[in-house]
């Protein structure tokens, strides 16, 4: 398991966020762009009928159950060039919430506004955001304000075009790059001023709390849970107190 290296840890505490670069390569990231494509493509249908129906927004489309798709989008929740960091942050007590394998069509504005997603009550909310093809500038990319994670940060203001945040940092980047971020700190996804469909991947983490994830949520997967850590990190089995 690769720790994070003292630099990174600084990174963290002080930014609330970090790149990973190449995080996935060469056959892993294929198995990843293949299963992606394909199961976008085969629900495409479905999602389409419910934007009609109203069930769904139009702004963007996340794969049905995708641990049930393809065992990659599994493999990446304990993807060991990120996998030691998030058990270093969250003190060997890391759960995964839940995954959001996200399509974001060419759209003149963001799905989403700045924004964090817990209070800063809540136990320490990780998400992991994984470019499965290349995210160009300008084409709904990643972006963070950097130190917003901290209590006494902000406040933050309601801007009306996303790059009109103060202080904020866009992240493109290769396919296979994996960003590292707290989710208290305030984020979202820029607009997009191009007709490039953005892919990626959402892993949404915590630290682990009695009975936050019942031991049903992902026991459909246990067959692919095998070592004491991927059990505890599906809640299959619940952390030593």
């Amino acid at each position: 398991m690769v720790r994070p290296t003292a630099e990174q840890q600084k990174q963290w505490n002080d930014e609330g966020y970090l790149v990973f670069e190449k995080a996935i390569q060469d056959d892993n990231l294929k198995r990843l762009q293949d299963a992606f494509d394909h199961w976008s493509v085969v629900c495409k249908e479905d999602w389409l009928n419910r934007v009609e129906a109203g069930e769904n927004p139009a702004t963007f489309y996340d794969i049905p159950d995708p641990f049930a798709k393809d065992e990659i989008f599994i493999d990446l929740v304990d993807y060991p060039s990120y996998y030691g960091t998030l058990m270093t942050f969250t003190d060997d007590q890391l759960i995964l919430l839940g995954p959001q394998v996200r399509t974001l069509p060419p759209w003149p504005v963001s799905y989403t506004s700045w924004h964090s997603d817990v209070p800063f009550s809540n136990p320490l909310h990780i998400k992991v955001q994984i470019y499965v093809h290349d995210v160009l500038p300008g084409s709904g990319e990643f972006a963070f304000v950097p130190g917003s994670h901290k209590p006494d940060s902000g406040p933050y203001p309601k801007v009306k075009w996303s790059r009109s945040m103060p202080g904020h940092k866009a992240f493109p980047g290769q396919a296979g790059t994996a960003i590292v971020f707290n989710s208290y700190g305030w984020h979202t996804s820029m607009d997009s001023q191009t007709d490039a469909i953005r892919k990626s991947i959402i892993l949404i983490y915590e630290k682990s709390t009695p009975n936050r994830i019942g031991p049903g949520t992902f026991a459909s997967i246990s067959s692919c849970c095998v070592t004491p850590q991927r059990r505890r990190l599906f809640s299959l089995e619940a952390y030593d107190t």
